[in-house]
């Protein structure tokens, strides 16, 4: 073999490995780590229990919905009136099930009553 073509096969195995050595690394993943949905703007992990929650209601149009931290913990199914400055009234229920999700750092999404319409609300940890 001549100086050039050893460094033809030597080039060729860098390129290629070089970047499959980087995706090894980053296909390997811990369970427990935050995912991204899951981090505060600072880093830090969202908790419902600490930090209670924030909603973001779909095609909206005043309605607003708080979650408080107590409700999170207490983790009884209940019923919200999600009115807020709007003209007409939409509810929506978060089950208990719901509150677990919430207590593990998920989000959850619930689908409003109709007036005409529903609207779907997501609650997550804030």
């Amino acid at each position: 073999m001549d100086r050039k073509s050893f460094l033809k096969k030597i080039s060729a195995a860098f390129i290629i490995g070089v970047p499959l050595l980087s995706l090894w690394n980053c296909s390997s993943s811990s369970e427990d780590d935050p995912t991204p949905d899951d981090m505060d703007p600072d880093g830090s992990t969202a908790s419902c229990v600490d930090n209670g929650t924030s909603s973001s209601i779909g095609s909206n149009h005043g309605h607003t919905l708080t979650v408080s931290k107590d409700d999170v913990t207490t983790g009884t199914a209940k019923t919200y009136h999600i009115t807020g400055s709007s003209s007409h009234a939409h509810s929506v229920t978060v089950t208990a099930d719901h509150f677990t999700t919430l207590k593990d750092g998920s989000s959850v999404t619930v689908e409003s009553t109709s007036s005409g319409h529903t609207h779907s609300v997501t609650i997550s940890c804030a």
